[in-house]
C-alpha cells in the first residue's frame, strides 16, 4: 500500500467507521483523555486503511451493537475494533506489521533459506503470535512433506510431471515468491 491508498484508506475509516460511531453518540472511554482518545482514533485510521467500503460498514454495524462503559455509551477501545476487523477482513499478509517483523527477524530469513517459509506464514495468520521455539519445531515438522515433495517436483523432468504434480509445483514456488516478497518488503521497511 503506497502513501497515497494509504491516505484514502485512512479518510474511508473516518468516513465509514469512526464518524458514524460518533455521530450515534458514543463518546470517548472514561479512563482516556481526549489527547488519547484522538491518538486512538488516528491509529485506528492508518491500522484499518486496508479495509474495503462494505467491510468497514459491517465493522461499524458491529462496534455499534457492542459499546463500551456501564451505560453503554462509550466508543469501544482499540483493540476490541481490531479484533473484529481481523476477523472480517484479516490484513493482507504484506500489511501485517508482525508477519513482516518474523520475515525480516532470523526466523523468517532461516525459514525462506530452508523452504518451510509457506507453512510459516500460515501459522502466522492463524495465531497472530510470534512463533516461540516449541511453535517453530512444529512448524518445520509440519512442512516436512511438503519439502520432501517439492524437492523431488523441482528436481524432475517437467515433461515427465502429471497435471496434478505440475499445479502443486506452480502453487508451492508462487507461495514462496510470495514469502520472499513479505521479506523484501519487511527488509526495506527496516
Amino acid at each position: 500500500m503506497d502513501a497515497r491508498e494509504q491516505a484514502e484508506g485512512e479518510k474511508r475509516v473516518r468516513a465509514l467507521l469512526i464518524e458514524p460511531l460518533l455521530r450515534r453518540g458514543l463518546v470517548k472511554p472514561g479512563a482516556m483523555t481526549k489527547a488519547q482518545f484522538d491518538e486512538m482514533l488516528a491509529d485506528l485510521a492508518k491500522r484499518l486503511a486496508y479495509m474495503t467500503p462494505p467491510n468497514l460498514a459491517a465493522l461499524e454495524e458491529m462496534a455499534a451493537a457492542q459499546p463500551g462503559g456501564k451505560d453503554r455509551d462509550r466508543f469501544p477501545i482499540a483493540n476490541a475494533i481490531l479484533k473484529a476487523a481481523a476477523q472480517i477482513q484479516p490484513p493482507a499478509d504484506d500489511a501485517s506489521p508482525l508477519i513482516r517483523a518474523v520475515f525480516a527477524h532470523a526466523v523468517g530469513r532461516q525459514a525462506l533459506a530452508e523452504g518451510w517459509a509457506p507453512e510459516l506464514l500460515d501459522d502466522l495468520r492463524r495465531t497472530r503470535r510470534w512463533p516461540g521455539g516449541y511453535a517453530l519445531g512444529q512448524i518445520r515438522q509440519a512442512a516436512g512433506e511438503a519439502l520432501r515433495r517439492h524437492a523431488h517436483l523441482a528436481g524432475a523432468d517437467p515433461a515427465f510431471l502429471d497435471p496434478a504434480e505440475a499445479a502443486w509445483l506452480r502453487d508451492r514456488e508462487a507461495q514462496l515468491a510470495r514469502c520472499r516478497r513479505i521479506a523484501d518488503l519487511a527488509g526495506a521497511a527496516a
